[in-house]
């Protein structure tokens, strides 16, 4: 068994073939190589894209699936994680986790000896939707050399994996533009080298360039400490102004979703003729079984 926690685990190789596999399940590839397998999903928090695509893509898979909430297991009451893990890994090949918090506990789980734990967002990344993204713009370009993704709002769990996945990838440029004080760390940029880049100014915008990105504004909901933040945010929402700024005739538009309509994005561009937004919710699908099989070394021969 093989986890996937963050993408700063796996090599440049296994991030294509992760991408690629996404893209062959989104062109009608089938397979149940998880048959007589068990996959479990143990959400904390809220989900509606992410819980369900693991759903839908273990039993394409094959697999059997068990399902858990915030309250469902033991720890609740007390048991430790490492007793936990020991226990469903005699029940389970794989567990899928969002917690919003440390991937320490991730790590502490994926110990247990032939349980693949797969991390479904923590609060500093959120891989699976990176594998998602670059799978819609694989898709639609057909390669994702050479292409440059501008991501516009918060540093955020989404965006540290983009510029991992951006890092990984040979001759993919990443430039996140984000409000001065909600960008991401400076160590979220170590050994990504000149390809992937964070500034604060929107008058400084590359272009054109291939992709435009923006995610909601507050992560799972979460408040921010400031009463005054959207203020700060409110020159970073896409309209079509924005978009046509640092638009070609190709250029697509990408959203993690969920969205808050007319915060970080209008009408306008997510339901828009350049909007990949639902293609790539569905990639969120094709995304976990391509993670799920390469997790499971289940993948047929």
């Amino acid at each position: 068994m093989r986890s996937l926690i963050s993408l700063s685990d796996i090599s440049t190789g296994e991030l294509a073939a992760l991408v690629g596999r996404a893209v062959e399940f989104g062109a009608g590839a089938r397979a149940t190589p998880l048959a007589g397998r068990a996959v479990g999903t143990y959400f904390r928090r809220s989900s509606t894209r992410t819980r369900t695509s693991f759903w839908r893509a273990a039993t394409r898979l094959g697999a059997d699936v068990i399902t858990f909430g915030p309250d469902d297991l033991q720890l609740v009451t007390g048991e430790t994680l490492a007793d936990t893990a020991r226990v469903l890994a005699a029940y389970l090949d794989a567990l899928v986790v969002r917690t919003n918090g440390d991937v320490a506990e991730l790590r502490e789980l994926a110990q247990a000896p032939d349980l693949a734990v797969v991390n479904a967002l923590t609060e500093f990344e959120h891989p699976t939707q990176a594998l998602a993204d670059f799978a819609t713009i694989a898709e639609e370009f057909g390669d994702l050399a050479g292409r440059h993704l501008l991501y516009v709002g918060e540093g955020n769990s989404t965006a540290a994996a983009l510029a991992k996945a951006a890092a990984m990838t040979p001759d993919f440029e990443l430039t996140l533009v984000t409000p001065a004080g909600y960008g991401l760390p400076a160590e979220a940029f170590d050994g990504t080298g000149e390809r992937v880049r964070q500034h604060h100014s929107l008058d400084d915008l590359p272009k054109p360039v291939d992709v435009i990105y923006t995610s909601r504004w507050q992560t799972m909901g979460v408040s921010k400490a400031d009463p005054d933040w959207l203020t700060a945010f409110a020159p970073y929402r896409v309209d079509s102004g924005l978009l046509e700024r640092v638009s070609s005739a190709w250029t697509i538009f990408l959203h993690d979703l969920p969205a808050v309509r007319g915060q970080e994005v209008t009408d306008e561009v997510l339901d828009g003729s350049r909007s990949r937004a639902w293609r790539q919710a569905y990639h969120k699908m094709t995304a976990a079984m391509a993670v799920l099989e390469w997790c499971t070394a289940a993948r047929p021969s």
